[in-house]
């Protein structure tokens, strides 16, 4: 996101971003969240955050390795929040 933006409303979608944002692939090989799908039993999930000095370059679909070689010397501060989530068995 660009500096300029200081949060996103409940609910944003791929098409109201603000201008100039960068969206990564996630775990399950698209955009965008897709909430906690665990299989049976708690789980962590992990947020992160980073502000960085620099507009990326397009990278494409990077890895999250590559995107993460692409900030070094450029991250200012960072910021992770893990929540966990219990799905139940039957």
């Amino acid at each position: 996101m660009p500096a300029t933006i200081d949060g996103l409303g409940e609910g944003v979608t791929h098409t109201s971003l603000p201008a100039g944002t960068k969206e990564g692939e996630n775990d399950w090989k698209r955009t965008g969240y897709g909430g906690p799908c665990p299989p049976i039993g708690r789980h962590r999930y992990f947020h992160k955050l980073y502000a960085l000095d620099t507009v990326l370059p397009d990278l494409g679909a990077p890895t999250k390795a590559a995107l993460e070689r692409t900030m070094e010397g450029h991250v200012l501060a960072g910021a992770e929040l893990m929540g966990t989530y219990q799905k139940e068995g039957r």
